[in-house]
């Protein structure tokens, strides 16, 4: 224990080094092919279709090596790329040849949902900096995905970003076509430069029984980075300066109704009919400013259920709301999440302002909230609090890039009310020494004065302050990785504005793995395995957890992957030992292009935290994705778990499911069903205290969505919630939603 108290007494000494390597120690650079963008002054139809003479004079960018299963081999099938700009768009067109093209997975789907699907795919660093990009990927029917990623320590993507941008592709005797048409306005890049250098690279992921990813470059495995692989695209002299102002009026309405008792009658509810006004205004190419009057944060799809049965910490929920999404990578730190803006439940206004100048990066995002959630963690468990009273909430970073990877960043975020605060200072960074070997750091204070509604409801003090500590170490490599980390997280810390499940501990901990690559067309076409080791101690030096995983791992034909390994771990729950056993298992794979199957299931000991014993837990999850045709998609996931005492009783059984069946009448009209369903069934004689047996909860939603792109669309929807306790006969609806949302980007 010494030796941790030691590390955090000198972490100083720690960061004061990288500061020094950082200046000191350059990446190689790898050898890349120079590209030259045609200038045509030509738009085109976005049809599927090349019939534009103009498309002989783009750039031709050959898809020319396979980086998946085989490193840098040759294609199974041809790829060209084109490209050009007319000043105000980028195009880029890709002839994808396929010797069976009634093999060619591809259906209409909803934007960003294209993974099982073949693909092209465009990446462009703007910047050229070799940190972050931006990815447009489109399947053989036109249905488009795009990406926001970052590259500081591994590749790392954020699908919720959403441009405006068209994209059409038709399937053809010979293969495929895709079209795209990208608007610079929907870019960030260098402003006032009379010649630009982009980072580039154009992909295709072949669907056959084993998913063939191709490439210009032709990746290194041996090398961590991505974007630094990249190839360079020079040109873009006669890109015109936009004035990129775009206007989004909303307009949604609601009825919720309910039923006071159960059984009863229903109390409609009265029509609630709001209007809101999103600005979002590039300043110039590199710099954009938000803004939101009387927002519509609406989650119009259901969160995916997981099972809370028989855990201590809150559950995670990704964002969706278009507000938070633009410009999100701009907040993030390295190793802490500061800003987790689903704590901002129902903001008033917001504004914000990101964007990067050479070497600088920045944000600033301010919301009002009238309803506030905030995570009060600690080392036994987490759980939200909720304030219902009028928040003011701020978040601020800067970031500086330095050398050819690395960064340097500084943090703030701030909420505070008539009676409560909390303030948080960070400063973070990652730094490369070579391109396999990554350095992440992060320091933080936090700072908090509780308000009588947090001191009297959650045995809070009136001040709380403390600080977090982080650093992290990894070596990526062709055959092998390692890592080493170790966190320091004060008892009193708190992020009230992001995610930070678990505080006063200190952990230290090492993960290594090792692959071996087969031939595609064997019968494996990789097999490795990884073991991990953690160990924990609460602030006053009391042994929280010591845990041990191993696991192996095998991919081959039908795009299978096959994981097995065994867990140990001694945690001390409530000043109490328990030790828990856990073998695992989990399979996927593809019996047919069209249709996705995965089974996960472990058995072993577990703590029943609840009745603080040990018990003997079986566990499962089990998912079906299967695209019918075209038009209908569906996607079905079950979990099942169960818990003995050691008693050997029952002391609970739980099943969840989650079933979404979707009907796309074309790619911007679609039908969306989705129902689910949470089973948990108690022993009553089982617990030491009183519990339900029968604990049923229901929810449907049926919604007609016409999007004619991610910010111009129309919702047409309906959902209710039922349940069933020890107090009901049957299951009763107790909540239904009718509600409708239209919304309209103007691009000036």
């Amino acid at each position: 224990m010494q030796y941790f108290i030691t590390i955090k007494k000198h972490f100083s000494v720690l960061f004061a080094l990288t500061f020094a390597l950082l200046s000191t120690t350059p990446l190689l650079a790898a050898e890349k092919t120079q590209y030259s963008l045609s200038h045509i002054s030509t738009n085109i139809t976005v049809d599927g279709v090349l019939d534009e003479p103009h498309w002989q004079n783009a750039t031709l960018v050959p898809i020319a090596f396979q980086d998946e299963p085989n490193e840098k081999g040759i294609p199974p099938v041809k790829t060209d790329a084109y490209m050009y700009e007319d000043g105000s768009n980028l195009y880029v067109a890709f002839v994808a040849e396929d010797p069976q093209p009634s093999q060619i997975t591809a259906s209409l789907r909803d934007r960003d949902t294209l993974w099982q699907d073949d693909t092209v795919i465009l990446i462009i660093d703007t910047f050229n900096d070799e940190r972050s990009a931006y990815e447009f990927y489109v399947n053989p029917l036109g249905a488009q995905g795009d990406t926001r990623m970052s590259d500081t320590d591994g590749w790392q993507s954020d699908p919720s970003w959403d441009a405006i941008w068209d994209s059409a592709g038709k399937i053809t005797e010979q293969g495929f076509v895709v079209e795209m048409r990208i608007p610079f306005k929907a870019l960030r890049f260098p402003e006032n430069k009379p010649d630009l250098t982009w980072g580039f690279a154009v992909l295709r992921n072949y669907q056959r029984d084993v998913l063939y990813q191709l490439s210009n470059m032709g990746f290194d495995r041996d090398i961590k980075c991505s974007l630094c692989q990249f190839d360079k695209l020079h040109g873009f002299k006669n890109v015109k300066a936009s004035k990129n102002l775009q206007l989004t009026p909303t307009l949604t309405a609601l009825r919720n109704d309910s039923k006071p008792t159960l059984p009863g009658n229903w109390d409609n509810g009265d029509i609630n009919t709001e209007a809101g006004l999103d600005l979002r205004w590039g300043v110039t190419q590199d710099a954009v400013i938000n803004a939101t009057i009387n927002p519509d944060f609406s989650q119009i799809e259901s969160d995916a259920l997981e099972l809370d049965v028989n855990t201590t910490y809150s559950i995670y929920y990704d964002e969706k709301r278009p507000f938070f999404l633009d410009g999100a990578s701009y907040f993030q730190s390295s190793l802490f999440e500061l800003l987790y803006t689903r704590t901002i439940a129902e903001p008033e206004v917001g504004a914000k302002l990101t964007g990067k100048t050479d070497q600088h990066s920045y944000a600033f995002m301010y919301a009002d909230d009238d309803n506030s959630n905030i995570l009060l963690p600690t080392n036994q468990g987490s759980g939200f609090a909720i304030l219902e009273e009028k928040t003011h909430a701020a978040a601020a970073r800067y970031q500086y890039d330095i050398g050819d990877q690395g960064t340097i960043g500084l943090s703030t975020t701030h909420r505070e009310s008539d009676d409560y605060y909390n303030t948080v200072i960070s400063v973070d960074g990652s730094y490369w020494f070579n391109q396999s070997d990554t350095l992440a750091y992060q320091v933080a204070t936090a700072d908090s004065k509780n308000s009588a509604f947090l001191t009297n409801n959650y045995n809070l003090v009136k001040n709380q302050s403390d600080e977090a500590y982080a650093i992290e170490f990894t070596r990526d490599k062709r055959d092998y990785n390692v890592s080493a980390s170790y966190e320091n997280i004060g008892k009193d810390y708190r992020t009230d504005l992001g995610y930070q499940e678990k505080v006063d501990y200190e952990k230290v901990g090492l993960v290594g793995g090792q692959t071996w690559y087969s031939d595609e067309s064997g019968l494996l076409t990789s097999w490795s395995y990884e073991a991990d080791w953690n160990k924990t101690w609460a602030q006053n030096g009391d042994l929280l957890e010591d845990e041990y995983q191993g696991f192996i791992t095998l991919k081959g034909q039908k795009q299978s992957i096959f994981e097995i390994g065994l867990l140990h771990r001694y945690e001390n729950y409530n000043d109490t030992f328990y030790n828990q056993n856990i073998g695992f298992v989990y399979t996927g794979f593809k019996p047919k292009n069209n249709i996705w199957l995965s089974f996960y299931g472990e058995y072993g000991s577990r703590i029943d935290y609840a009745n603080e014993q040990i018990g003997e837990s079986y566990a499962t999850q089990t998912q079906a994705k299967w695209d019918i045709n075209d038009h209908w998609q569906v996607d079905v996931k079950h979990n099942y778990s169960v818990l003995d005492n050691p008693q050997g009783e029952r002391v609970y059984t739980a099943n969840l499911l989650d079933f979404r069946l979707y009907y796309k009448f074309s790619m911007r009209s679609m039908l969306k069903l989705i129902l689910q369903f949470e089973d948990i069934d108690r022993n009553e004689d089982a617990y030491f205290y009183q519990v339900s047996h029968i604990n049923k909860d229901y929810a449907s939603q049926l919604v007609y969505s016409y999007k004619i792109n991610a910010q111009t669309l129309f919702y047409l929807g309906y959902s209710d919630k039922s349940y069933q306790d020890d107090s009901l006969k049957h299951v009763e609806r107790d909540q239904r939603t009718f509600f409708t949302k239209v919304s309209y980007a103007w691009q000036l």
